[in-house]
């Protein structure tokens, strides 16, 4: 489908020609200084003072470009090239700049450094599209500080109401509605945007985070879907005790129901295939203290399965245990279920030309699903969608190590350039 584009003189050759390694990693590495830690890694998590800086800086590259910028409600940033035809749906680029509190340099980030590259691309090349193209920012991918995660996303393509959003808390109380107060006024010079705004098309570009890639030596995985992802908050209700005088029989240990629940729902997760993905990502305990029976736990549950049937099954026992063993324990329990996602399906024309365009490029590849969530989940009702792969160093992710090659982050830029091209005519 795509073996190179005419521009500028008339010339026969591919705008990825026009995407700049040394470029790319060099905004990558300004970014990874906001929020960098001792070990190498970025705590840059969403709605902070170092969200803002890294919105601002990118806004600020955008400007300098001549680019513009859109802000909607919830605090996606979009930096925009402009098309023959303004008054038609952007194809879109992006991912996020927010981290985990120990992450790493390139989750989220590359998604954004690689869509503004292919942009730059796009202009140092002088090419006429009909659409404009986009680069989008999204809010709390992480959903570290605030779950759930894809927040910014949920709430674009109407998956959450912004109320709702707004009202969710971090463990220190405050709101997303107060944090976004001042991230948002960093970017006061961007134009408001609407929810839901229709998208031409949208191709996301992230590191794997995991290791098939690395493992077997190839540079482009074509995403063909996102696995079922279900998050769980769970609260356990038990009574302070003295840690020295009250008898077992005569406790109401929150701690040690909620290591209970999780044992039995860990054993009930495994299977032969090692298919489940079951994580207890945050455990407070309250009031904390040393000598005193814990009388209230709240632990979170990530579960991940590439099969729809399967996720409800356990996410249905998640549902009943808790009360069950809390019960036993002379304890109560509440589940709440903060998010939900089934399978996502990729379009299967934005997968080919993905496929496609790799290939024209001669790049080593392959289809594959994604084990992690990403933006790019929520946008299929709102636009054809697809996500492009680059492998990271060891599989590492969502860990201070992670790390990547400038050559295979460069390798995605020019498939993601191309790709946008084509589809903005």
């Amino acid at each position: 489908m795509v073996t190179g584009r005419r521009f500028g003189d008339g010339g026969d050759m591919r705008y990825s020609e026009h995407v700049k390694q040394d470029r790319l990693w060099d905004r990558l590495m300004d970014l990874a200084q906001i929020g960098a830690t001792a070990k190498g890694g970025v705590n840059r998590q969403a709605l902070t003072q170092e969200d803002g800086t890294a919105r601002r800086m990118l806004a600020d590259w955008a400007l300098s470009r001549g680019f513009s910028i859109f802000q909607d409600e919830i605090g996606n940033l979009f930096v925009r090239r402009s098309g023959q035809d303004d008054t038609l749906p952007p194809v879109t680029t992006g991912s996020h700049l927010d981290t985990q509190p120990t992450g790493g340099r390139f989750d989220g980030a590359y998604g954004v450094m690689a869509g503004f590259e292919a942009l730059e691309a796009l202009e140092d090349a002088g090419a006429l599209t009909k659409h404009p193209v986009e680069v989008v920012a999204w809010t709390n991918e992480e959903g570290a500080r605030f779950p759930p995660s894809c927040m910014g996303s949920g709430v674009y393509t109407g998956r959450y109401s912004l109320e709702w959003a707004q009202a969710i808390r971090d463990p220190e109380g405050m709101s997303v509605g107060e944090a976004l107060v001042s991230v948002m006024a960093r970017t006061e010079d961007a134009r408001p945007r609407d929810f839901g705004a229709p998208l031409a098309a949208y191709i996301e570009a992230h590191i794997e985070q995991g290791p098939v890639l690395v493992t077997e030596g190839e540079t482009i995985g074509v995403v063909t879907s996102v696995q079922s992802q279900n998050l769980f908050e769970i609260e356990i209700f038990g009574e302070e005790a003295h840690a020295g005088t009250t008898p077992r029989a005569n406790r109401s240990d929150a701690v040690l129901a909620a290591v209970e629940v999780i044992a039995r729902l860990e054993k009930e997760a495994l299977d032969d295939a090692d298919a489940m993905r079951f994580t207890v990502g945050r455990f407070i305990a309250k009031p904390g203290a040393p000598n005193t029976v814990p009388s209230h736990v709240t632990f979170t549950i990530d579960l991940r399965h590439p099969e729809n049937a399967e996720i409800e099954r356990m996410s249905d026992l998640i549902g009943r245990l808790p009360a069950t063993v809390a019960g036993a324990r002379r304890c109560r329990a509440q589940v709440k279920r903060l998010s939900d996602s089934p399978v996502t399906p990729f379009t299967p024309e934005i997968v080919d030309l993905i496929d496609e365009c790799r290939l024209a490029l001669g790049l080593p590849g392959r289809r594959m699903p994604s084990g992690a969530g990403h933006d790019a989940m929520y946008i299929p009702p709102l636009a054809p969608t697809g996500m492009i792969f680059v492998p990271c160093v060891d599989g590492i992710s969502h860990n201070e190590a992670e790390d990547a090659l400038p050559e295979d982050l460069a390798a995605g830029a020019r498939v993601l350039a191309d790709c946008l091209a084509e589809l903005a005519g």
